[in-house]
């Protein structure tokens, strides 16, 4: 493949920051834009705009093209027509992150394909998503919008927890305390590393049977939540952790912040086929399981107590669905 100019709309993100680092590996020519609060990945060029505001967008582009702009910041329709006020016409790719939380909820089968129906009433963020790709798949048919969709489902790095509790989790595990898992921990939830989905989306820069496509990308590991959590378990020390199992609905009574989440995407066994984006991309696998995964985010969050937050009122909450369900 010959050198990509690439922007990036965000770059510094779970997702995007690998993505940089692997398309600057590529050897193309990456350029990140955000609000500049967070520092771009060695090797890339940064630039400061604001992505919601259509004329700082256009100043801190200055009229350059791209071969592909990748968009991860875009999260509701206005933010796709604010992008596309200013790179349409001047890119030759237009990569929009979705969800695979967009899929019905619950899925009637399994595996999860590219043509399974986009439906969830249970999370707002992910019928944002569903209108974000309705616009953009009414702009390729109008227009010839050179436009991909890309679906990731849960994504993590060596900085992100996958559980509901996030460091509450290992928190009360180290301290022999209570960890509540939702349902009965059995369902199938797929995680993939930020390194291995860099690897597909990288493979469909610039790639002409990409134009006018969405993808699902994700690996094909998919433990189950009770696998997850005992993972983790032991790479927090801990040996014998107390699981407390309390269903979905019960813990968004409880903290109706997690019940979407939960509800819309968590709660489901989710498993996907990827066959679609691995005949593009036929070097795509899964390299990093999350047995390996969860050693690598304990020892890096051990490795820095400032991102050790455990939040008191969820904590709370966490104690109050314990005794409840333990009275029935």
């Amino acid at each position: 493949m010959s050198t990509l100019d690439v922007l990036f709309l965000g770059g510094t993100g779970t997702i995007s920051t690998a993505c940089v680092r692997s398309a600057l590996a590529a050897g193309h020519r990456v350029t990140v834009l955000n609000r500049g609060s967070s520092e771009a990945p060695s090797g890339a060029e940064s630039v400061v705009g604001d992505v919601r505001d259509a004329d700082s967008l256009r100043s801190a582009l200055d009229g350059r093209s791209y071969d592909v702009v990748a968009d991860f910041l875009s999260f509701v329709p206005d933010h796709v027509r604010t992008v596309l006020d200013v790179v349409e016409g001047s890119t030759g790719q237009y990569i929009n992150i979705s969800s695979a939380s967009a899929y019905e909820k619950p899925p009637r089968y399994l595996p999860v394909t590219e043509s399974t129906p986009l439906r969830n009433p249970y999370w707002q963020y992910s019928r944002d998503k569903i209108a974000c790709e309705d616009l953009l798949v009414a702009a390729h048919r109008e227009r010839g919008l050179p436009m991909t969709i890309v679906r990731p489902s849960h994504t993590y790095d060596d900085r992100r927890l996958p559980t509901i509790g996030k460091w509450n989790d290992i928190a009360r595990m180290r301290a022999g305390r209570p960890v509540v898992i939702h349902g009965d921990g059995t369902s199938l939830w797929t995680v993939t590393h930020a390194d291995d989905f860099a690897v597909a989306f990288t493979g469909l820069l610039a790639n002409p049977q990409a134009i006018g496509e969405a993808f699902t990308i994700t690996g094909d590991h998919a433990p189950t939540w009770n696998q997850i959590y005992r993972w983790l378990a032991e790479a927090a020390g801990v040996s014998d952790p107390e699981f407390v199992h309390i269903a979905s609905e019960t813990i968004a009574r409880f903290a109706p912040d997690l019940g979407p989440g939960l509800l819309g995407d968590k709660s489901h066994s989710m498993v996907f086929d990827t066959s679609r984006v691995r005949r593009l991309v036929p070097g795509f696998a899964t390299t990093i399981t999350y047995d390996e995964g969860a050693r690598r985010v304990i020892n890096h969050l051990d490795a820095h107590p400032e991102l050790q937050r455990v939040d008191p009122d969820l904590d709370a909450r966490f104690d109050a669905m314990i005794s409840h369900v333990r009275r029935d």
